[in-house]
């Protein structure tokens, strides 16, 4: 399949990107680099080095390439940047992804996979969550997630459009070639292993109150080559109709204790920590219901062990210390 992915200079759609040149469709990567690397682009991979609000190389891309299908990762996704500038995330995240609906209904490309996220629940009524539970969001990051995946569904009615929207939960770890390098990093494994690698100041953990097994927060994590899979087998539905998917591991999760022990045991080093206030927001327990993808789309999460997991990032990061 001729494949568009926007965002694929990313951590996660450098290896989408990956992953489907490996099954041997055709892609092009659609990326301004904004936050992604070149380094992160795939061999095998066609770049086209442009915005999403370039309307004519949009248009001439997918008219080029004979895109049959677009996986749209390109997006801001940091909650607390999305809380202090919205504006930002409302431009990139909706204005753009409309600019690229616009274009491919031009086109007449009308297949999407559009990664979303878990921030679309906001303070969740129950665990696991699940696909049919209310979307509430409590920030921007969430709330224009949503707006574009209610815009997918109107352009569905009006355009024929078909869509499957994948909603993650924590992406974590890496593959061989590609893995995590953000200029502003906020997620937990990594900011781990960075204390790990250059022993910078303690992790901090926010809040050891919770009501959870060891009063630190509980949090699904997924393997990104697990989550790339998923993408994929998203692709071979999308002339079935349209829907939307939770991707996490479910079962109990793991807590920010639990993640930090594996990688003391990992890394064979002394990490420090320090617990500080909880963060604002900070649900105590985020777990994905993942039945549906199980059932529809066969997705089996293979790497779902969370030593794998950190594993794999601390093997990337020791490669690649300073990033990409």
């Amino acid at each position: 399949m001729n494949v568009l992915v926007t965002g694929g200079a990313g951590y996660i759609g450098s290896i989408v990107t990956e992953q489907l040149v490996n099954q041997g469709h055709k892609v092009v990567v659609y990326d301004s680099l904004y936050k992604g690397h070149r380094e992160a682009i795939v061999e095998g991979a066609h770049f086209v080095h442009a915005d999403l609000m370039d309307a004519k190389a949009l248009r001439d891309t997918l008219t080029e390439s004979g895109t049959e299908a677009v996986i749209h990762m390109a997006a801001d996704s940091l909650v607390g940047e999305s809380m202090q500038h919205p504006a930002r995330f409302y431009r990139n995240n909706v204005t753009a992804g409309l600019s690229l609906l616009d274009a491919m209904n031009d086109c007449g490309v009308r297949r999407i996979v559009f990664s979303s996220t878990a921030a679309v629940y906001g303070e969740p009524e129950r665990h696991p969550i699940e696909e049919s539970d209310p979307t509430n969001p409590t920030n921007p990051y969430g709330e224009s997630k949503l707006a574009f995946e209610r815009a997918l569904r109107w352009y569905e009615g009006a355009y024929g459009f078909r869509h499957v929207a994948l909603r993650y939960f924590n992406a974590a770890g890496a593959s061989e070639k590609f893995g995590e390098a953000h200029e502003c990093e906020t997620h937990l494994i990594p900011c781990i292993l960075k204390v790990a690698l250059d022993g910078r100041e303690p992790v901090e953990i926010y809040g050891a109150d919770y009501s959870t097994r060891d009063g630190t927060c509980v949090r699904d994590y997924v393997h990104v080559i697990d989550i790339a899979r998923a993408h994929i087998l998203a692709l071979g539905v999308l002339e079935k109709g349209s829907s939307v998917y939770n991707i996490g591991c479910g079962g109990s999760g793991y807590t920010v204790l639990e993640v930090l022990e594996a990688a003391r045991k990992i890394t064979a080093r002394s990490i420090p920590s320090l617990v500080v206030s909880r963060r604002p927001g900070d649900p105590a327990v985020l777990i994905a219901g993942n039945e549906k993808i199980k059932r529809e789309l066969g997705w089996i999460p293979s790497m779902q062990d969370l030593d794998v997991i950190v594993a794999s990032a601390w093997e990337w990061m020791l490669r690649h210390p300073a990033g990409y």
